[in-house]
């Protein structure tokens, strides 16, 4: 059952259309004109709107103008007895999800009507799956480095900087170029990961750039590359400083000129990405051993975002333990376990060279080897 707003003027058409849509179980609210639906618009969480066009006080592309303007997620269906391509197109132009003509065609409403609320259903469906992967790549920490490091991407994310995070393996470099992503313009379109330490160097301008069929032995089909399906999102390269010298200088170009080259192609190909890398190398002294290009340096590294070692934060601890209690739980469908005071001091007295990670997996394993409270006994046991 979807709840829906119908905006008509005419109120025998009104009826029919709300007698329709109660047949069809849905929950239906009726406006007279454009001003009280509007207002109805802002009070209630409607799914869908019909709309019509021409009404006193204000029409219905002014309604749905306005709704967009004030961000009402309300899907729109204009509907009119003066249909032409021109309303037709200015509607949907102005967010619109179909329009209607009057008289109606019952199919073609009814087909109309589904697809809108599937499309209402989805985007919720998204909202809620996107806040449950905000939770788990949360970036929990409220001492000095990490506030900074907030502070910094709440100020870089709504621009199309390139950014370079730094920090040791298992620091959390990969949640700044998520939340850099989240908290974007971009944050609609996909996020895309390169893990350049992983990829032989044959590889990578092919897992990159993509390459057309026949360009070598095992390229039995045209394969888009990692740079054409991060289109309108963000391209995160991680690892960056392990990235090939040819593949480094094919990066640069792309990075100059928007534009890239398939494998075995000759045609150049467009693209609008963001670039997010990281590394856990100091690239400066890479350049100075020329194994990474000055050049691509400075075209990456417009904002550099350092991440400290979890040695040097160790005032999150106790947030960071609790969140993967959570986490844990969760996963197990267990119950979810305490942390004693002296677990923690001695959770804050170790060398953490593996970082978040490692504490991550010393949680896990004192979750799975402990009672219902993680003693500093345990931690001694089973650190």
């Amino acid at each position: 059952m979807a709840k829906i707003l119908i905006i008509e003027d005419d109120n025998k058409i009104r009826a029919i259309l709300k007698e329709i849509l109660e047949e069809k179980d849905h929950d239906v609210q009726e406006a007279a004109d454009g001003q009280e639906g509007f207002k109805k618009l802002e009070q209630g969480a409607f799914d869908l709107c019909l709309c019509d066009i021409k009404m006193p006080k204000m029409d219905g592309l002014e309604v749905l103008e306005k709704s967009k303007q004030a961000e009402i997620p309300t899907n729109f269906i204009i509907i009119s007895a003066h249909g032409t391509i021109d309303v037709a197109v200015e509607a949907v132009k102005k967010g619109a999800f179909d329009f209607l003509q009057k008289p109606f065609d019952l199919g073609r409403l009814e087909i109309t009507l589904r697809n809108a609320l599937e499309k209402t259903t989805l985007v919720k469906e998204t909202k809620t799956l996107r806040k449950k992967v905000s939770k788990k790549f949360d970036m929990v920490g409220e001492s000095e480095p990490i506030k900074q490091i907030k502070e910094m991407i709440d100020k870089v994310a709504p621009t199309d900087a390139r950014v370079l995070v730094t920090g040791p393996n298992g620091s959390g470099k990969e949640l700044v170029a998520r939340w850099v992503h989240e908290k974007s313009k971009r944050a609609e379109g996909p996020l895309v990961e390169v893990n350049c330490a992983a990829i032989p160097s044959e590889l990578i301008e092919s897992e990159l750039f993509g390459h057309e069929k026949g360009s070598f032995t095992s390229a039995i089909k045209q394969r888009l590359g990692k740079f054409e399906l991060a289109e309108g999102g963000t391209l995160f390269l991680d690892e960056i400083g392990d990235m090939s010298l040819s593949a480094q200088a094919k990066v640069l170009r792309a990075l100059q000129e928007n534009k890239i080259t398939r494998v075995g192609g000759d045609k150049e190909i467009s693209v609008n990405v963001r670039v997010v890398a990281a590394t856990n190398k100091d690239l400066k002294k890479e350049i100075e051993e020329n194994r990474f290009r000055e050049d691509l340096y400075h075209r990456l590294s417009v904002i550099v975002v350092k991440v400290p070692a979890l040695n040097d934060r160790k005032d999150d601890i106790g947030l960071l333990s609790d969140k993967f209690l959570n986490d844990i739980a969760e996963e197990y469908g267990a119950k979810k376990k305490t942390l004693h005071t002296k677990a923690l001091t001695a959770l804050k007295e170790h060398n953490w060279t593996g970082n978040i990670r490692e504490l991550r997996n010393v949680i896990e394993r004192l979750v799975i080897m402990s009672g219902d409270e993680i003693t500093g006994d345990d931690v001694k046991r089973y650190l």
